[in-house]
């Protein structure tokens, strides 16, 4: 299976949301990582055909995914970033609700249901409103409608907002243990949730790809460039001025303060050097950016 995005353009009037995106997809997780508004949904609205791009085209298995029409929506699972739910309806019977528009027969739907709401920690509130649901519950759910019929080509824009720590945990095994015979897209600005289960990952900033590698791969470019610095509290702010510091933390045992810092070269005398992880490098990418 071979998904292919090819030069896909898009403006809304004068703001360009994505310049000639390209990249060719197969079974496996993929990231498409940047800040907010560099361009994530507009790509998943286009790929699931809720948008039209400008110019460009998509295919999958050498077809035209336009030309397939329903064909390639049937292989599809999306989970968008803002759903639109059904408050009054229970959770159960929205899941039987999505199986009919899917197409699924009665046994496959009971056969599914009850194994994804397991999946998604939902199996103990079938029968409880969307309505009552909290906003991690509803995002499970949303989760859980997406992965329903089994789809080839699975499409999760933020599928971790609003989870808890252990409920995000869950929410990626369970994505890596049903993307092996998938291709599957996830869009995030969450670091740590795609840096050890995605196989390749795209950075997207304002609409143009300024990389795409694996985790590992992106990680060394910048090897030898992060720090840790210990300075006294009145420093720190002269260090921000100065540095692009990601995180401060104090030493328990000296009192000093604890910089890390993105730096080509040794900040200061005192500095040491660490090994980089993947929040690093997509600091040393965007920055501050906001995507606007």
């Amino acid at each position: 299976m071979t998904l292919t995005i090819n030069n896909i353009s898009k403006s809304y009037g004068t703001n360009l949301a994505l310049a000639g995106f390209t990249a060719t997809l197969d079974a496996g997780i993929y990231a498409l990582l940047g800040p907010n508004g560099s361009g994530k949904s507009t790509l998943m609205n286009i790929l699931t055909d809720n948008l039209k791009a400008d110019s460009g085209e998509i295919t999958y298995n050498g077809e035209n995914v336009l030309d397939m029409g329903v064909r390639f929506r049937e292989k599809l699972g999306f989970m968008p970033q803002y759903p639109g739910l059904y408050p009054n309806f229970t959770v159960e019977r929205f899941m039987w609700y999505m199986a009919a528009l899917k197409g699924l027969s009665k046994a496959e739907s009971q056969r599914q249901i009850p194994e994804i709401l397991a999946a998604v920690e939902l199996d103990d509130v079938p029968k409880r409103k969307i309505g009552a649901l909290s906003g991690g519950m509803k995002q499970r759910l949303t989760l859980a409608q997406a992965v329903l019929g089994d789809p080839e080509i699975l499409i999760l824009d933020e599928p971790t907002a609003g989870l808890d720590p252990k409920q995000r945990i869950a929410i990626r095994n369970y994505i890596s243990k049903i993307a092996f015979n998938k291709i599957v897209l996830i869009a995030t600005h969450v670091v740590p949730d795609i840096e050890f289960i995605a196989k390749d990952i795209i950075m997207l900033k304002k609409g143009v790809i300024v990389d795409n590698a694996p985790p590992h791969e992106l990680v060394k470019k910048i090897d030898g460039g992060v720090w840790i610095v210990p300075c006294a509290e009145h420093e720190v702010q002269a260090m921000q001025d100065k540095f692009r510091v990601t995180n401060i933390a104090r030493d328990e045992q000296t009192g000093e303060v604890l910089l890390r810092v993105l730096a080509e070269t040794n900040p200061t005398e005192r500095a040491r050097v660490v090994a980089p992880t993947l929040e690093d490098y997509y600091l040393h990418v965007f920055g501050d950016a906001s995507g606007t």
